[in-house]
């Protein structure tokens, strides 16, 4: 029964245009270039552009879905852009340019299976595969690593973006761009995550490890401005979020703040050195490390140390040259005498030196006993024989 609900509701999720609004042919040179299928006005890179690959790359489901990766000179990460559930990448290739431009980012955008040039049928996992083949061909390809690389999810994408990474705990950030908590959520208010629900946003953001940015119109009606708002809010290392005032769902690209306020995100994870992600890393090793030694060592209770009164120390807590350490039965700090330095046996545990001050004391004479096992008092009794029951003497 889930599994036909959730078929169901991919059906109303995935609308790719038809017929697509490119193709893809092989050149003489075996390298493929994209020509427009039926929109003349369709923005068509030229033949000669170096700057645009043609990539047909497999998944692990058996589709095969064509991907564009826009290369920018000047560019320190990659953005891997995953569009919306009714467009395709001949639609797309404008806005690609101008992301590429004035971002200062390597692009790689590509469509589900399904969608544009792409065989399969569109469905919650295929685009779960798509997505991770596209990355893996971003590391055997181009050498991109998570380190350097930016997620990027616009409406039904923010699925297979959230999905990839929440098993990416290196990645430099997420952009979520009229993101969804749920597909079920989209059609109606539900306090509950059902098992048929598919694009389960809300779970996966909570395992998010690096910087997201929510970008959200406050009058789109068709995912509600509190899906950006809830997925915010949840996220473990929140940016600071874009409410475009007035936005859709479909026109936040022609908005000022949109492109301004998204390089600036850019700009600070690029900022984001590596010094600044190690140092975060070594600050949970030192935690993992205290934990570590605090739960081997022998007394797993804290004790208080004293300042050692030695002049010769200089009052260094833990002397090694003064009795100013804590005792512990486990270990080899046993408590030692205050006046003879001496410590105390290791099998019964009784000071091992008759003249000192850890000798039990007679209660008249505060004398010290003469022997340590029957504890007579030499100066009251006279003898070991009567032991504490005999009377005193005169």
């Amino acid at each position: 029964m889930g599994c036909m609900v959730s078929q169901l509701a991919a059906k109303f999720a995935f609308f790719p245009p038809s017929p697509p609004t490119y193709q893809i042919k092989k050149r003489d040179d075996g390298k493929l270039t994209v020509v427009s299928s039926s929109t003349p006005s369709m923005p068509i890179p030229n033949a000669d552009d170096t700057s645009l690959d043609v990539l047909l790359i497999d998944t692990k489901r058996g589709n095969k879905i064509v991907a564009f990766y826009l290369r920018n000179p000047y560019a320190r990460l990659t953005l891997l852009y995953s569009h919306g559930n009714a467009a395709d990448l001949g639609q797309l290739y404008d806005l690609f340019v101008q992301l590429k431009l004035n971002l200062r980012v390597n692009l790689m955008g590509y469509d589900y299976s399904g969608y544009g040039a792409s065989t399969g049928k569109p469905s919650e996992s295929n685009t779960y595969s798509d997505i991770e083949a596209v990355y893996q061909c971003l590391e055997t390809e181009y050498g991109v690593s998570q380190e350097d690389l930016i997620l990027y999810g616009q409406s039904v994408g923010s699925g297979p973006t959230l999905h990839l990474a929440s098993k990416l705990p290196r990645l430099r950030g997420v952009v979520l761009h009229s993101a969804i908590l749920s597909g079920l959520r989209v059609l109606c208010h539900v306090k509950f995550t059902f098992c048929f629900d598919i694009y389960k946003n809300i779970n996966k953001i909570k395992k998010v490890k690096c910087p997201v940015l929510v970008i959200h119109g406050t009058e789109d009606d068709v995912v509600n401005w509190l899906h950006g708002n809830g997925l915010w809010k949840m996220a473990r290392e929140p940016y600071e979020p874009l409410w475009i005032k007035g936005g859709g769902h479909c026109n936040l690209e022609l908005y000022p703040d949109y492109i301004r306020h998204l390089c600036r995100f850019v700009q600070e994870m690029e900022k984001l050195t590596t010094e600044t992600r190690l140092k975060k890393i070594r600050q949970s090793l030192r935690l993992h490390t205290r934990h570590t030694v605090s739960a081997n060592r022998c007394c797993k209770v804290k004790c208080w140390r004293p300042k050692c009164l030695c002049p010769d120390c200089s009052c260094r807590p833990n002397c090694t040259k003064c009795s100013c350490r804590p005792s512990c039965t486990k270990c080899s700090c046993q408590p030692k005498c205050l006046e003879c330095w001496r410590p105390s046996c290791p099998e019964c545990w009784r000071p091992s030196c008759k003249k000192c001050c850890w000798r039990p004391k007679c209660l008249r004479c505060s004398k010290p006993t003469c022997c340590i096992k029957c504890f007579c008092w030499q100066c009251c009794v006279g003898t070991h024989s009567g032991g504490l029951d005999r009377k005193e003497d005169g």
